[in-house]
């Protein structure tokens, strides 16, 4: 898991083909415009999803994980609150793993809890079990799927 903002980026792109194109779509879209949804921008190998709207409370926040995609999780406004767990230390999924949906859910609860304000962004991979918009607030965000390689 990482969390950082937008201006250092650059650290990242190294980590995988497809972080460049996806943060420079997050420099370069006007993300806070685009309707809400699905945007392709390299097939099913990268896309993005614009969500707006309210949290819920950390007691309903439930913990996620994906197999097929890493996520870029980033905030355009509003303040998201997120847990975090290590998949590993995780018990059995409370609802299993579907592929065309690629999640399955925890009925752990998160060992850390951290703000993830507006620029900002965290990086999950299929190791990091994350349960994001554990808020009150208001929430503009977009959501990069980039595929696992």
């Amino acid at each position: 898991m990482i969390l950082d903002k937008l201006s250092n980026s650059a650290r990242y792109t190294g980590m995988h083909p497809l972080f460049e194109q996806a943060f420079t779509f997050l420099k370069e879209a006007d993300v806070a415009n685009l309707p809400l949804g699905k945007h392709e921008l390299v097939g099913m190998e990268l896309f993005a999803i614009i969500s707006e709207g309210p949290g819920f409370s950390k007691a309903n926040a439930k913990l996620e994980a994906h197999r097929k995609y890493i996520d870029i999780q980033y905030v355009i406004t509003g303040l998201d609150h997120i847990g975090w767990k290590d998949l590993n230390a995780c018990s059995e999924a409370s609802e299993p793993y579907t592929e065309e949906k690629d999640i399955m859910f925890f009925p752990d609860k998160p060992n850390s809890w951290f703000d993830v304000p507006a620029s900002f962004y965290t990086i999950f991979f299929p190791e990091d079990t994350h349960a994001p918009l554990a808020t009150d607030e208001v929430v503009r965000k977009v959501v990069l799927k980039i595929a696992v390689q």
